[in-house]
């Protein structure tokens, strides 16, 4: 057989690592918090309830996000049958979507080879690679933006391509029914109009040819898929639950909590700070890049000047709101990737970059080896995380030790192997890292950070015929409980969850209640209640039957503990 060609050998290795990098270790462990559990829980309720409309979290309403992961995650269980494959499958998919679109762009703007360059970029961005092995709606709104700018940019920079002018349009508006910000792809049209009136070369908006107006409706379109059944369905039950779902999915969640944020706040240049070291090592390149892409848009060159303008404003809208968080900057991660991606060939050939990435493989190189060595003594904060966060054994944490070790040395082999090609050598020491983490350190840690651990053994201790309560509950508790479990409300005061649940417990015999630390009060017997274990940096108490010793009216203090564990559960 003839050898394949260089250019098709270079694509094949890309696509294979990908699939290596973003896919080791699916179907090894349980969805993780803050958010994994949540959407697989509302997942697994969908399909035990056949309402897909309104989401579930317990006996509650979920109206936090729609419903759209969650939808995808109920789909692919349908047709795998395990959850531990269908939660995860959403985000890598996702991935790998977005890769190809800034492959294929960058092909297609350019050359095949910058189309890889910026493929590989954004593989190896942390933050992109970290959320991609995520079960949460980040990677899946970003592929939907990403697509959504890959059809614009197919149609205002090549020719007026009508087809994919509709697409990405769809594409914004699927965005949006995924995570409100999708229709931020839109933005793409302000610098594009602005080229096309100042007479860039290669960029039209053709905004007076009645073809325009496709992509609007076909926005329309796809936003109408979910809210015309949602609000149809909502207003036809006339339930006061199901219009304080809609006011919250359709204002609060969204114009609301852009405006008034009520959690995680940060300064206005927190962004800047999260670029500069989540999107490493494609950052690194971007203090050289600033004056290369200055001279491209002195020669109107609109293959930068679009994906750059559109970073530029998805920065400035998510650096408005005092409510922040690193992954809502994620979807200008790819066009980031795209506009640098010409600039890595020329770049990577200087001796200082070259030196630099050199040193970034090292330090990799390094600090997993000092971190294993000091995990293995068990010294160290990672040690002690590992111990008293995830209430993982001695062997747990040794273990997780050898991991870390391994993975270190993995990156100095890569070093002294490649280090004449400092990119190989970072790659291949990032992309040990990530497959070790995911088919090692996923049952490590499984256990513990899922609950699987604790829910196991609650299970085993109160025996297969009794029935479990739950009281101030995380998503995880439901999710990996071994029986149906009951359950007083999420958003619901902790104290009144216990008196609910007391009153529950009274009402049959051999019914347990699973408790948060934080949510115990004095009424309980302390001589009779059970310590089931520790997870993801909480302590979960189990309740007998007669461990009550009277009516449960909080103090003072107890009120303030369980009200102050409360806002931070519901914050997270």
């Amino acid at each position: 057989m003839p050898n394949p060609e260089p250019r098709n050998r270079d694509a094949w290795l890309f696509w294979i690592t990908a699939l290596l990098v973003l896919g080791a270790g699916l179907g090894l462990r349980d969805p993780w918090p803050a958010d994994e559990p949540r959407f697989a829980l509302v997942a697994k309720q969908m399909l035990e309830s056949g309402d897909w409309l309104f989401p579930h979290r317990g006996i509650e309403l979920y109206s936090d996000k729609p419903p759209m992961l969650m939808w995808l995650q109920a789909a692919f269980y349908t047709i795998f049958g395990n959850w531990r494959v269908a939660f995860l499958l959403p985000s890598l998919l996702a991935a790998l979507g977005t890769l190809w679109c800034v492959q294929d762009l960058g092909r297609r703007l350019w050359t095949r080879q910058v189309g890889l360059y910026a493929a590989w970029a954004l593989l190896f961005a942390f933050q992109f690679t970290w959320q991609a092995k995520k079960a949460q709606i980040d990677p899946l709104v970003t592929f939907f933006i990403t697509f959504a700018n890959y059809g614009l940019l197919r149609h205002l920079l090549l020719g007026g391509d009508w087809r994919w002018w509709t697409v990405g349009w769809f594409a914004a508006g699927l965005g949006t029914i995924t995570k409100g910000v999708g229709a931020l792809a839109l933005l793409m049209l302000l610098p594009a109009a602005f080229a096309s009136v100042r007479g860039w070369p290669r960029v039209r908006v053709h905004a007076r040819d009645p073809r325009f107006w496709l992509g609007p409706l076909a926005f329309l379109l796809a936003v109408a898929l979910w809210l015309v059944p949602v609000v149809t369905v909502a207003l036809s039950r006339d339930l006061p639950e199901y219009r304080a779902y809609l006011d919250d999915i359709l204002f609060r969640q969204t114009a609301r909590r852009y405006s008034q944020s009520w959690d995680h706040h940060q300064p206005a240049w927190y962004h800047l700070g999260v670029m500069a070291t989540m999107w490493v090592p494609p950052a690194l390149a971007l203090p050289w890049a600033m004056g290369a892409w200055r001279r491209r848009l002195r020669r109107r060159d609109p293959r930068y000047l679009l994906p750059l303008a559109w970073w530029l404003m998805v920065l400035v809208f998510f650096s408005i709101p005092d409510g922040k968080r690193d992954v809502y900057i994620m979807p200008a991660l790819p066009m980031m990737c795209l506009a640098l991606a010409p600039l890595l060939p020329g770049l990577l050939r200087r001796r200082f970059a070259r030196a630099l990435v050199l040193a970034l493989a090292a330090l990799l190189a390094l600090l997993f080896l000092g971190i294993g060595v000091s995990t293995l003594r068990e010294a160290g904060s990672m040690a002690m995380r590992l111990q008293e966060q995830r209430g993982l054994d001695p062997a747990g944490i040794r273990a997780a030790a050898w991991m870390l070790l391994a993975v270190g040395a993995w990156a100095t082999a890569s070093l002294l192997a490649w280090w004449q090609r400092p990119v190989v050598a970072l790659f291949a020491g990032l992309g040990g890292l990530w497959v070790a983490f995911g088919l090692v350190g996923y049952p490590i840690l499984n256990d513990a950070s899922s609950a699987r651990g604790v829910m196991a053994a609650a299970g085993a201790r109160i025996g297969p015929d009794a029935e479990l309560g739950l009281v101030a509950w995380k998503e995880q508790n439901l999710l990996m409980a071994d029986r149906p479990a009951a359950n007083f409300g999420f958003k619901v005061p902790w104290d009144e969850q216990l008196r609910a649940a007391t009153a529950w417990q009274a009402q049959a015999p051999d019914r347990w209640l699973l408790v948060q630390e934080d949510a115990l009060e004095s009424c309980l017997d302390p001589k009779r209640i059970e310590l089931a274990g520790i997870s993801n940096r909480r302590r979960w108490w189990l309740v007998p039957p007669g461990a009550v010793t009277g009516e449960c009216v909080p103090s003072a203090e107890e009120m303030e503990r369980a009200a102050t564990g409360q806002a931070r559960e519901i914050a997270d």
